[in-house]
């Protein structure tokens, strides 16, 4: 069994070696190979060739981590599928709102906005108050009466025509701070006044054409005492 060697410069105790500096400098027989080479030390010109990366398997993780935690960009690839239209809503079907302003109220369905997926309603506003509007297709009834919506145009209108104007905020000075603010109305454009009136002027040619269908669309609608919802035909 062979011998085990021991150091050129053994530990007295730990950290501190037995042999100075400049002892094991001579020791090593430094001196020689720096006299040998003009006083220097010689150097190997470092390889030109390419080192192949080291396999994920052999990268060590770092050994300390950073104490916040750095923030990354979310990528986001889901792409919303478009809002699927229930069978039973058709351009011309008159639906009932459930929930809302106006709830209980029969409106006629014009189309369905690509954007939103939203239905695209009218009263018509001279039949019982409701503009053009946006209503969730689950909160609505739809029922078996149709009305011919042929002659009404609603091509320009998507989501874009109901968006609000957001004002810019001003600052006001000390005078104007403590002044009372007075309660403005929301005025509507007269250009979307005049479409309600052009898409309610072809509702109600179609609307009128047909018997007490004017009268049917003015009713509000609601259960009384012992109707059962579930059994009901619309």
């Amino acid at each position: 069994m062979a011998a085990k060697k021991s150091p050129r410069n053994p530990n007295l105790i730990n950290g501190i070696g037995k042999f100075s500096r400049s002892k094991m400098y001579h020791k090593k027989g430094l001196w020689a190979i720096k006299k040998k080479n003009g006083g220097k030390f010689p150097t190997h010109p470092k390889s030109t060739a390419a080192v192949a990366p080291p396999s994920t398997a052999a990268v060590k993780p770092p050994k300390f981590y950073p104490a916040d935690d750095v923030a990354k960009p979310l990528i986001n690839k889901h792409k919303p599928k478009p809002t699927k239209l229930r069978a039973s809503i058709t351009p011309g079907t008159v639906l009932i709102i459930l929930a809302g302003r106006f709830k209980g109220k029969r409106v006629v369905f014009l189309k369905q906005l690509v954007g939103s997926g939203l239905l695209l309603v009218s009263g018509p506003f001279k039949v019982n108050g409701v503009p053009l509007r946006r209503v969730n297709q689950a909160y609505v009834i739809a029922t078996s009466t149709k009305v011919d919506v042929s002659g009404v145009n609603v091509d320009k209108i998507d989501d874009k025509y109901f968006a609000k104007e957001v004002e810019k905020k001003v600052k006001k000075g000390e005078g104007e701070f403590f002044e009372e603010k007075k309660e403005e109305k929301n005025v509507i454009p007269q250009e979307k006044k005049d479409d309600q009136k052009a898409v309610d002027a072809a509702l109600l040619k179609a609307i009128e054409s047909v018997p007490e269908l004017k009268a049917y669309l003015g009713a509000r609608f609601s259960l009384k005492s012992g109707m059962k919802p579930h059994e009901l035909v619309f």
